[in-house]
């Protein structure tokens, strides 16, 4: 299967069985899995032994081998094996007086290189771009592009050739963007605003929809490396903070009172939620949908939830004129002005930690962060997520959590546990909120992008300095590791330091150089409700997928899931020529 190799194993041992068992690279802290048991070898008949198993290529792994009769473990080997390779362990005796036994690991078949796929498909892409590139150069040669226009339009080229306007100028005929670029006027927008929440909702399609199988585009087990999905939902929450900064001022300055917006916040909190519950919900699998499996947790629920908060926050204290503050420290008149919100940011976070580290737990340690399962020796198996798990599975019921945690791959938990569960809503907030501190850095210092980029330049390396304590630059060994189930405040803090430097990157590119014009991330991110809702509904159905011709062929998993993501890109390209946008 994919991501699967063979291992046969032959015992030339007279008289000696052996218990094979593995235990995953990525797995931290875990007990051995036994994978088979292998018979001694047949002396009379000059026989080895022999038994074949299916081994994870996804990881390296440690096989441990020992014997049958008096539980010695005779040799432990670390390998990283290559997908549907062919290999043989072979354990024999070196020498009979010493008892001595070597285990020698062969490759009967090599195994195929999996990523070429990604390769290849990089390749295409960037042969796509060369052409657009190429493509809009050549428009901007007058020739070139009033013969393109007479030929798509002949009669009504041919007017405007003849009319006093004289021909086309480029801006004219290339930019047809309905989206107005950054300027001091208080009604346009930030294009690296879109451009960096389409990107980051394109990536998350394209996970969701299966990241052609590989296990890097898949979310980490329990603690530890940044995959991109890991980093996809935060930034998310993260450009919602900085958006709701932008949407309020704007809306105050406009005239409307803060009872219409709050409305418009309840209404659209009200909105999110309910298109969690009811249309993006994964429990459909188990059956009909009804009260009694229903998930109440969820991405769009967390949004909604998440996004009443802040943006309630943000209307009691939001001025409708951002003018400069006349404090003390004028270098800090983004952030004083606001230190109620402080407060209570601070006071959720020290409600997050207390419950975390000192809610006691029935059957398990005080201040758990495992997975659980056969994580941290089998001690915990069913205290995955700790106080986060506990306080879901009290409140919400088993039946209405997610079903199945990544936590269940690697560690074997068999606890329901939902990623976007009660606690973790607590720092979801936080990192909102810092995505709100991105947006007032944007208004209070709109005509001045030096002051925006250091600004952004210096909140990531001060979120950077905050992870690296935390989690002691460690995967395991930290107070607090980054974990995206838990939504840990490593995770917000490392996650906000990595948003503020991307963003930084997006804004320098797309509104101060206008190097690059947003797209085609732009388009998915100005319709992001849209396709988000749209590839969960649509993710089963012709064209986004199709039968395979070989279900265990990354290439085929990575050809659809691209084909699926590009669709919805180009869908949203569509809506953004017609000015269709789908708000709440």
């Amino acid at each position: 299967r994919m991501d699967q190799a063979l291992l046969l194993v032959r015992n030339e041992l007279p008289a000696t069985g052996l218990n094979l068992a593995a235990r995953s690279g990525s797995c931290h802290q875990c007990l051995y899995q036994f994978l088979a048991f292998v018979p001694p070898s047949n002396e009379s008949l000059r026989k080895p032994g022999t038994a074949s198993v299916m081994v994870d290529t996804q990881h390296p792994l440690t096989l441990l081998l020992n014997s049958s009769v008096g539980d010695r473990d005779l040799c432990k080997i670390q390998y990283h094996f290559g997908e549907f390779g062919n290999y043989s362990l072979v354990v024999k005796t070196l020498s009979t007086s010493t008892q001595t036994v070597s285990c020698d690991l062969i490759i009967n078949e090599g195994p195929i290189n999996s990523y070429l796929p990604i390769l290849f498909a990089f390749l295409v892409y960037m042969g796509i771009l060369a052409i657009l590139i190429a493509g809009r150069l050549l428009m901007k040669i007058d020739p070139v592009r009033n013969w393109v226009y007479k030929k798509l339009n002949p009669r009504a080229t041919d007017r405007m050739i003849n009319s006093e306007l004289g021909s086309p100028n480029t801006t004219d005929s290339i930019n047809c963007d309905p989206t107005p670029q950054w300027s001091t006027g208080s009604r346009q927008r930030l294009r690296s605003l879109d451009t960096f929440r389409g990107l980051s909702l394109v990536i998350m399609v394209f996970v969701n929809y299966g990241g052609g199988k590989y296990w890097f585009f898949k979310h980490e087990s329990w603690n530890g490396k940044l995959h991109f999905p890991s980093a996809l939902f935060s930034r998310f929450v993260f450009i919602m903070g900085t958006s709701i900064a932008l949407a309020l001022g704007s809306m105050l300055r406009w005239g409307s009172s803060k009872w219409k917006v709050l409305r418009k916040i309840l209404w659209r909190s009200f909105v999110l939620i309910l298109l969690g519950i009811i249309v993006v919900n994964p429990n459909y699998c188990l059956g009909p949908l009804s009260w009694d499996n229903l998930r109440i947790p969820g991405v769009l629920q967390r949004l909604g939830f998440t996004y009443l908060v802040v943006a309630a926050l943000e209307l009691l204290f939001t001025r409708a004129d951002n003018g400069t503050w006349e404090g003390r420290f004028p270098a800090l008149q983004d952030i004083l002005p606001y230190w109620p919100q402080w407060i209570f940011i601070l006071v959720l976070e020290t409600i997050w930690l207390c419950l975390t580290f000192l809610l006691p737990v029935p059957d398990c340690p005080r201040g758990y962060l495992g997975p659980g399962g056969i994580g941290d020796f089998g001690k915990y198996p069913n205290c995955t997520g700790g106080a986060a798990g506990y306080i879901d599975r009290l409140l919400l019921g088993e039946k209405h959590m997610y079903q199945h945690p990544s936590s269940g791959v690697i560690y074997q938990s068999t606890m329901p546990y939902d990623p976007e569960g009660i606690l973790g809503t607590i720092n979801s907030i936080v990192m909102a909120f810092l995505g709100l501190q991105a947006g007032r850095i944007t208004l209070f210092y709109k005509d001045q992008p030096k002051q925006i980029m250091s600004r952004f330049m210096i909140w990531g390396i001060v979120m950077g300095i905050i992870s690296a304590i935390l989690t002691k630059c460690s995967k395991e060994e930290g107070f607090i590791p980054i974990n995206k189930n838990l939504w840990s405040i490593s995770y917000v803090t490392t996650m906000s330091c990595f948003a503020f430097i991307l963003l930084l990157l997006i804004y320098y590119l797309v509104d101060v150089k206008k190097w690059w014009s947003g797209a085609p991330f732009l388009y998915p991110g100005m319709n992001s409700i849209l396709v988000y809702i749209g590839h969960q509904v649509f993710a089963n159905y012709f064209p986004f997928k199709w039968k395979m011709q070989d279900s265990q062929s990354h290439a085929e998993h990575l050809t659809q899931n691209l084909t699926a993501t590009t669709l919805w890109v180009l869908i949203s390209y569509i809506l953004y020529r017609r000015r269709i946008f789908w708000k709440i």
